[in-house]
């Protein structure tokens, strides 16, 4: 971009500085945006348009955002940088795909620019700042892993899906609970725009036979984990969410009726009786406690862009009572809690 002409105090002509190089300096941050000063940290991915169809044919693990209307970009940047600082050491990063190997190849690039400025700095006699050589690799290792992730279009505002490959499959409820545990310690700032992260352990298509059988791979391997303890008889209990099925208005509610029959899954009822029964196909004396469940299940409707009218798909996971809240209802924890008294 070519600098600027302007005229100084005394009637010389001078060359203003190009707004972009001032803000590659950190300079002129006062005056950006809540985006503008994201994207100085993160690049935005594009949407996978890819990731829906593999979606209704796979199981895919991930994270499901819930973040402000309208400020999905911002948000999107936002938990990127949270979720990079814990996806690669929790991940078998098996790159062979063609994508993650361009994200090794990007990642090397970027680390070999940093080693050859570090050098120019040595030889004009100046010692680069280590801490910023360091912020500068922590940034290209989050840039990387978030890398592995596909970006999900939604049709929904305020809700934003990031999914894993179907070969690389990462623990998401242990990297969820590292967030939780990072931002008790006060490692980790509290988010501006993310309200909750929803660790995706599987998904599944909305269907009574699907459902069941994902439930109960995913309760054998919370029951197998030695991590969690249970007792006898073990008390669960399950959360739906149905995004932009549970409206109000009198148009949308009638559309959602004629999709009932096509679904009968998006009954609220019928999706409890198929989650109990897969909990118990596993642990056959387990009870019903809403108050203090040690298994939760959770089943979240997903609304997905560009796939077939008819078709659903949703994001299922067991976690522990610790990552859960139960009042209202249930649901996972919000990053930020909620104040009491709403102004």
């Amino acid at each position: 971009m070519a600098a600027v002409e302007g005229v100084d105090d005394v009637g010389r002509t001078t060359e203003e500085e190009p707004v972009c190089e001032k803000r590659e300096r950190g300079e002129d941050t006062e005056t950006l945006t809540p985006w503008e000063q994201h994207a100085s940290i993160i690049s935005i991915p594009r949407f996978d348009y890819k990731a829906p169809s593999s979606l209704l044919h796979h199981s895919h693990s991930g994270f499901l955002v819930t973040c402000n209307i309208k400020r999905e970009k911002s948000a999107t940047k936002e938990v990127m940088s949270i979720l990079g600082k814990y996806v690669g050491s929790m991940h078998g990063e098996k790159a062979e795909s063609c994508d993650m190997n361009v994200a090794s190849k990007k990642q090397k690039l970027c680390a070999q620019e940093i080693e050859e400025g570090n050098q120019v700095l040595q030889k004009a006699g100046e010692n680069p700042n280590v801490e910023d050589l360091k912020l500068a690799k922590e940034s290209i290792n989050e840039e990387h892993n978030n890398s592995l992730m596909s970006l999900v279009k939604l049709t929904k505002s305020g809700l934003l899906l990031f999914t894993f490959p179907v070969e690389n499959s990462p623990d998401t409820t242990n990297i969820v609970s590292q967030v939780f545990q990072s931002m008790e310690s006060g490692a980790l700032k509290a988010p501006i725009w993310c309200h909750r992260i929803f660790p995706v352990q599987a998904t599944c298509g909305l269907t009574e036979k699907e459902l069941r059988e994902t439930v109960s791979k995913l309760v054998q391997r919370f029951v197998d984990d030695k991590h969690n303890t249970l007792s006898n008889p073990v008390k669960f209990a399950a959360g739906y969410q149905r995004r932009g099925v549970e409206e109000t208005k009198g148009k949308i509610q009638k559309e959602a009726s004629e999709v009932l029959d096509e679904c009968p899954l998006l009954d609220r009822s019928k999706c409890f009786e198929t989650v109990a029964a897969g909990v118990k196909d596993i642990v056959p004396d387990s009870v019903v406690d809403l108050k203090s469940p040690e298994l939760c299940v959770l089943v979240e409707l997903l609304p997905l862009s560009r796939i077939p009218s008819g078709s659903f798909v949703a994001a299922v996971s067991v976690l522990p009572h610790r990552l859960v809240s139960t009042k209202p209802k249930l649901c996972i924890k919000p990053l930020v809690p909620e104040t009491k008294h709403k102004k």
